[in-house]
């Protein structure tokens, strides 16, 4: 109805202007002023203006308008011209749209004009200046860049942002003026541009590149001094299971290049879909997960095991409202509780079992050994045996790099449930295919290092890292998952998998990109300051000893270990695992040399446990 008044007044105002100089009699024109009206409102609404929600419009919106009143025109020029039926001036059309399209835009941009109006009334009647505006650079000229740069300039809060301009590598973009802004260089030019236009903030808005395109975008911006954000991918934002921020910090898996890949083809999955499983520790970092990528597998029941009620009441809440057609059973019990284990078992009689329970901090296992060995190790014997008396089809183990020549009372226990699995799987009995994955640090996990230097730069600092040289492997915690889950059907039985970590990172040097991406500078606004090794720790990490042979699978970030021999002797090794719990209440260094007994039955010396020793000669990077 107010398109249909506007139409109408703007052609009465030109009608009356143009009758200044012509004898023209508007009580005769009023119906064809009408129905040219009603004309352009059905044009409008041909063109889509009417399902257009105009407060978050941009441009674009007014091409549309734009689009639509050309095209009234052309039709009352058309008919006018082939009738040879001149009802109303040419001259009163033309002007008579254009004025409507003024009206049709301000109409449609008001509140944006009055806000803009308002602000000027305050800045100079009533001296209420902006604070000062944060300058940013968008790098990506694309959909993301220009959307973001909209949100920018007209959704912030009193105008707080200022869009100095873009970076793009399309050379067909460059002095371009996108949004109001100008595509001022490529990737190579980040760093002077910043510097030129004393950026506070760079944001990454591209997604439609390789990883390491998208890391070197990432460096340019660290050589700069401005904070750096990323513009989330739009189809990560709707697949999300959580809010989604705006604007995220850089993550970790930005700056090592790890990602959650999807499932491999190559891969039956077949053994791991419909079944009932069995995941312990199922309200930790990695069981959670396995809890939620296993859902997709359609499982006939889900049965999640652990010890931590809060944490475990939260996944079920979430799981529940997620996958409401599973079937999904929570278990608050202690996996080194035989009793409480078995009834679960006979309960549910699961297939698959992912064993994720576990005791996994290095320092803190080296002051209660005793722990490591009733959780890890007895916990591991527990289930294990459940699997094999009833006759489970899988049984997934998740080990650790630290299992790999142990330095530290948390690496043995792993290791010596590796061994556990393998003693078991040559009963004759057996039923159950064990197998272990063993694979290095997982990004963001609890109270690992990432979380940690995020909680340090966000109070100031210091940043503590162990020592200079120290490195270890990373991988995100969907990767790691995502592998696990294809491993368990990869293996044939009394196996061990390696997952590929890629390559190694100093430690020293990811708190470094971490403090930068802050918009901070290492040393200076942050001090790094090195602890020393803790005790249990080593420099590097292994992922297989010298006596392994990993083998490539079928899978390219999957190898296997099936043809090792430890040495045991599997009486033996049954006797030394039952004195475990008379011996793990011993120091860390005499439960370590006990459990590095069992490890290594022939005594032999862990040549690697002593090149792991730091270099107290080493200096800062």
């Amino acid at each position: 109805m107010l398109d249909v008044l506007i139409v109408f007044g703007a052609y009465i105002i030109v009608f009356f202007v143009r009758s200044v100089s012509a004898s023209l009699d508007l009580s005769q024109r009023l119906w064809v002023i009408a129905l040219s009206a009603v004309l352009m409102v059905l044009v409008l609404y041909v063109f889509g203006v009417y399902q257009r929600l105009w407060s978050r419009t941009s441009g674009h919106g007014v091409v549309v308008i734009l689009n639509a009143v050309a095209v009234h025109t052309l039709l009352i020029s058309a008919y006018a011209l082939l009738t040879d039926s001149r009802p109303l001036p040419l001259s009163v059309v033309l002007l008579g749209n254009l004025l409507s399209l003024v009206g049709f835009v301000a109409v449609r941009f008001r509140s944006r004009l009055v806000s803009g109006a308002a602000w000027r009334w305050r800045a100079i009647w009533h001296r209420e200046f902006p604070l000062p505006r944060t300058r940013v650079l968008i790098v990506g000229a694309g959909e993301s860049g220009q959307s973001l740069a909209w949100r920018l300039k007209h959704r912030s809060p009193e105008h707080r942002y200022e869009v100095v301009g873009f970076i793009d590598d399309d050379p067909d973009k460059q002095n371009m003026y996108v949004e109001g802004s100008r595509v001022v260089g490529t990737r190579a030019s980040i760093e002077a541009v910043a510097n030129a236009y004393r950026v506070d903030l760079i944001v990454v808005a591209v997604h439609n590149i390789s990883g390491p395109a998208f890391r070197e975008i990432l460096t340019a911006c660290e050589r700069t001094k401005s904070l750096i954000k990323v513009v989330p991918d739009l189809f990560a934002m709707v697949d999300a299971t959580h809010s989604t921020d705006f604007l995220r910090n850089v993550q970790p898996d930005d700056l090592i290049g790890r990602s959650v890949i999807s499932r491999y083809e190559a891969v039956d999955l077949a053994p791991v879909t419909g079944k009932v499983i069995l995941i312990t520790g199922a309200a930790g970092s990695i069981g959670s997960e396995l809890s939620r990528q296993m859902m997709s597998y359609e499982p006939t029941k889900a049965v999640l095991l652990d010890s931590n009620e809060s944490g475990l009441h939260d996944l079920l809440l979430e799981l529940r409202r997620r996958y409401p057609s599973i079937e999904i059973i929570p278990a608050l019990v202690d996996v080194t509780v035989p009793g409480a284990v078995r009834a679960v078992f006979e309960a549910h009689r699961p297939q698959i079992v992912f064993h994720a329970a576990a005791y996994k901090h290095v320092p803190m296992l080296e002051y209660y050994p005793a722990e490591a060995v009733r959780v890890n190790v007895g916990g591991t014997h527990n289930l294990a045996e459940l699997a094999l008396q009833f006759a489970v089809e899988r049984f997934v183990l998740i080990s650790t790099d630290k299992a790999v020549n142990p330095s530290s009372v948390m690496g043995a226990s792993k290791r010596v449930c590796e061994l556990v699995l393998h003693t078991l799987a040559q009963r004759e009995d057996n039923q159950t295919l064990f197998t272990a994955v063993r694979f290095g640090n997982v990004l963001g996990s609890r109270g690992s290092v990432v979380p940690t230097f995020n909680r340090q730069i966000d109070d100031g600092g210091p940043v503590t890292v162990t020592h200079p040289v120290v490195t270890r492997y990373f991988m995100s915690i969907g990767e790691a998952v995502n592998l696990i889950i294809h491993a368990a059907c990869l293996t044939s039985g009394d196996d061990i998998f390696i997952l590929q970590m890629g390559d190694v990172v100093r430690i020293v040097e990811l708190a470094e990109r971490m403090i930068r991406m802050r918009g901070l500078r290492p040393y200076q606004d942050i001090e790094i300051r090195f602890t020393g090794l803790r005790s249990g720790e080593k420099l590097h990490e292994e992922l297989f000893n010298g006596s392994e042979i990993p083998m490539k699978t079928i899978h390219p970030k999957i190898m296997r270990i099936d043809d090792w021999d430890a040495g045991l002797a599997t009486a033996a090794f049954w006797e030394q695992i039952a004195a475990l719990g008379t011996f793990a209440q011993m120091p860390a260094d005499d439960s370590l040399a006990k459990l590095r007994q069992i490890i290594y039955p022939d005594h032999a010396r862990d040549r690697a446990y002593e090149a792991n020793q730091p270099n107290t000669d080493a200096q800062p990077a």
